[in-house]
């Protein structure tokens, strides 16, 4: 079978995600809310469309890259969304990070006109997108990823098919939980260091030789040191992956006092009106609260 491609959202992620597709030789398919969005993909030989529907109505496998869970909404069910041209047999990717209850009602309203979704967040940031590095998370039935599989690996390394609908976007709830929790450890370790008059650039060096070390205290104890917080990930989207962290688990009845407590530390950064800065930053609030900033 010879897939026809679409690709919905062409910011930050999607448009290098999609150029990578294009590079690769797929035909694509995009739009975009913003046409200039656009531009970069149709320079590159992809055909722009006018709205989610007309993708839909020109491909066998559509992409969706957008910023939260009404915006997914809204290009899959709402009105020119992928539900009104979708074909049957089609399979709609969507790669955004929203809630897993939202994917799995999306999933059923696509099943009842005979298209199938798969949930596919991605982890890796812009540079990870660009390079085709990113690791995914994919959710739904077997066949639709085995389906999908080729065109996953043009855009990323480490793709796991992780369960059913909504899975993959539990699992990257789960890696927004570590990753928050993880900065602000390293935020206290820096600030420990500093207070004690020690050099914590010599504190990391040493922890990342040892069981401390992990890619959070290499790249983001580096952007805590230099203050260098231009962002790879942004905290306003942080913010927002946390929230859906906090609903999952309050629809499940279940405590995650960490990701809690690490979510006000986010909350306080973008209400300082940081939100544009990479996450990493957080440890500025760390360190505001201590009068060390």
């Amino acid at each position: 079978m010879t897939e026809t491609i679409g690709f919905i959202g062409l910011g930050i992620m999607g448009r290098p995600m999609a150029l990578n597709l294009v590079r690769a030789g797929y035909p694509l398919t995009v739009y975009a809310r913003r046409q200039v969005s656009m531009v970069p993909l149709l320079e590159a030989g992809a055909t722009g469309c006018s709205s989610p529907a007309e993708v839909a109505r020109r491909s066998s496998i559509v992409f969706v890259m957008v910023s939260d869970t009404p915006d997914v909404e809204q290009v899959v069910l709402g009105d020119e969304g992928v539900i009104e041209g979708v074909r049957p047999g089609a399979i709609v990717v969507d790669m955004s990070t929203i809630s897993p209850s939202a994917t799995r009602a999306m999933a059923e309203r696509l099943r009842e006109v005979g298209a199938e979704m798969l949930d596919a967040p991605v982890s890796g940031g812009d540079v990870g997108a660009a390079a085709g590095t990113l690791s995914i998370m994919v959710g739904g039935s077997e066949d639709a990823f085995l389906r999908v599989r080729p065109l996953f690996e043009v855009m990323g390394q480490n793709i796991v098919h992780v369960g059913d609908n909504g899975a993959g976007q539990v699992c990257k709830a789960c890696n927004q939980v570590l990753v928050a929790q993880t900065i602000a450890a390293v935020g206290e370790a820096m600030l420990l260091a500093r207070a004690s008059g020690v050099d914590p650039a010599k504190v990391r060096e040493a922890l990342l030789g040892g069981f401390a070390g992990s890619r959070v205290l290499d790249v983001h104890g580096r952007r805590m040191l230099e203050s260098d917080y231009v962002p790879g990930f942004k905290a306003a989207l942080h913010q927002k992956d946390m929230r859906i962290v906090l609903e999952a688990a309050s629809e499940l009845g279940i405590g995650l006092p960490g990701a809690a407590q690490v979510t006000q530390l986010i909350n306080a950064l973008v209400g300082q009106g940081e939100g544009d800065l990479d996450s990493a930053a957080l440890h500025r609030v760390q360190q505001r609260t201590h009068g060390k900033a």
